[in-house]
């Protein structure tokens, strides 16, 4: 079992509490550009009123990560969840969040969880932001 799988396995059977991000832990079903598979992402999301911000961040590194590009392809899919104490599937639409609002998006990221602040010291790329909306098929 890879590190992914791991940490899925664990989101889902503690219902979001035994991993490192906790409750923020969130798991994208992004579909592949290319494959149009799905894949399982476990990333950290962050709370809004319209649902969660996601960062493209890959830890710093100067290419943004794969599941980026998929969610670009294919913006509509599904996330796992903590809400109310249960994991739970929610369809969402990603947009990334534009140029003029960036900074404050990403600075009320950095305000929640510092680290993020620091990938921004590690890249010459504007770290992409993206706010994934629940949405009603």
């Amino acid at each position: 079992m890879g590190w992914n799988d791991d940490v899925i396995e664990k989101f889902r059977s503690s219902k979001g509490t035994e991993n490192y991000w906790g409750p923020k832990l969130i798991i994208l079903h992004s579909i592949g550009a290319k494959s149009g598979e799905t894949h399982l992402n476990p990333v950290v999301g962050f709370r809004n009123a319209n649902g969660w911000r996601v960062v493209a961040s890959k830890g710093g590194t100067p290419e943004n990560p794969a599941w980026y590009h998929n969610l670009r392809a294919n913006p509509s899919f599904d996330i796992e969840a903590l809400v109310d104490g249960e994991v739970v599937t929610v369809p969402v639409t990603a947009t990334e969040i534009p140029a003029d609002q960036w900074h404050e998006a990403y600075n009320a990221i950095v305000a929640e969880e510092s680290q993020f602040g620091d990938y921004l010291e590690k890249t010459d790329r504007r770290i992409p932001v993206l706010q994934l909306t629940p949405r009603t098929d």
